[in-house]
């Protein structure tokens, strides 16, 4: 899994039949929090919003989830970060940007 932040929606309307619901543009993060210079679309599980950070699954285990087995996803949002810690310094909490 890796780590992005949610930058964006993406609307197809002319599509496949098999991709349905929620698409997302993610900026995948560094080590240090920083964003990397680095986008992807993604299906959508978790009701993820624009800002937040959230994990990403990849490939084969992108269509391991009930009902996504024969869609044509590569990338897909599994779960909303809270916080995420690295050597007892904070680099991410959702409490905090919800504040800012």
């Amino acid at each position: 899994m890796q780590i992005a932040k949610v930058r964006g929606t993406v609307v197809s309307t002319h599509k496949t039949r098999s991709l349905t619901g929620k698409l997302l543009l993610l900026q995948f993060m560094d080590a240090q929090g920083q964003p990397l210079p680095k986008y992807e679309v993604a299906g959508d599980l978790v009701g993820a919003g624009i800002n937040e950070w959230v994990l990403v699954t990849r490939g084969s285990a992108a269509r391991i989830d009930d009902g996504m087995e024969h869609r044509p996803l590569d990338a897909l949002v599994v779960g909303i970060i809270d916080t995420v810690t690295v050597e007892n310094s904070r680099l991410y909490s959702k409490k905090d940007e919800e504040r800012g």
